[in-house]
């Protein structure tokens, strides 16, 4: 690695291990900000392990994609909302999470109901940039939600960034990424993930402007049919409290669609 990458990973560290890591609750629900008013995490107190904010059931869309994950890492922490709901709901999937900040572990257990590490759980402390450039090919899914104060870190959305986690997916692999919808960036960051994905992305918005969900797939997917997806999300509807159709709907308004089925840039 050059010495300047060196150089901008030790910044990028000392960054995230200075950041202030807060907690508020309000009407029953308990929130994570780091370094801002900003809520980077949210639960619902008498139900930890469900998902409360949208988003977050959005990115759950991977099982619209993906029938056999058995496999999920996921970069950046937060109060783990996702990875608590995958590890209650999904017994299939082993989960693995990797933070470098070790207070927002400490507060993710403490306060936000983080399982702690089993055969099928386990969170890293370390560095998420590291981890993946030492594992290829190990992950089903790969969800990356490493925001801090100022957005989403320069590192966590380079070019060379994406080309890492394709490669750190599986050959049918779901690469998924929470990106802010106003962020300036936006179709920068969307036409990287193009690339890396040989065109092969679908994007679902959860609010306006709001968190958007970018899916990358490693190869393509099989039956993008919206019959074949609606199925799917009824399915998944009767073990998951996820609105799941709505989810094929917007996708289907948030991407190239016929009356028949999504398309992704790849079927051009």
């Amino acid at each position: 690695m050059f010495t300047a990458a060196k150089k901008m990973l030790k910044g990028f560290a000392h960054a995230a291990l200075s950041e202030a890591v807060d907690v508020s609750e309000l009407n029953g629900v308990r929130a994570l900000h780091l370094g801002s008013a900003t809520v980077q995490s949210a639960m619902r107190i008498r139900e930890p392990f469900e998902l409360e904010l949208t988003y977050t059931r959005a990115i759950m869309c991977f099982l619209l994609f993906h029938s056999n994950v058995r496999h999920m890492l996921t970069i950046g922490l937060g109060g783990g909302s996702v990875a608590k709901y995958v590890y209650a709901h999904c017994p299939e999937i082993k989960g693995t999470v990797v933070e470098i900040n070790p207070r927002i572990i400490q507060v993710a257990k403490n306060q936000f109901f983080v399982p702690d590490n089993d055969e099928k759980f386990e969170v890293i402390e370390g560095d998420g940039l590291v981890y993946l450039a030492e594992h290829t090919e190990v992950a089903d899914v790969l969800f990356i939600d490493a925001f801090d104060s100022n957005g989403i870190p320069p590192n966590f959305c380079s070019q060379d960034f994406f080309d890492q986690c394709a490669q750190t997916l599986k050959d049918d692999g779901v690469f998924v990424i929470n990106l802010w919808g106003s962020d300036k960036k936006f179709d920068v960051y969307l036409a990287r993930i193009e690339q890396s994905f040989n065109q092969r992305v679908l994007i679902l918005r959860t609010g306006k402007p709001g968190n958007i969900a970018v899916f990358g797939f490693k190869q393509g997917i099989a039956d993008l049919r919206l019959s074949s997806l609606r199925d799917r999300a009824k399915l998944l509807e009767k073990t998951h409290k996820i609105e799941f159709m709505q989810f094929v709907e917007k996708l289907a308004d948030n991407n190239n669609s016929s009356n028949n089925r999504i398309f992704m840039k790849s079927d051009r």
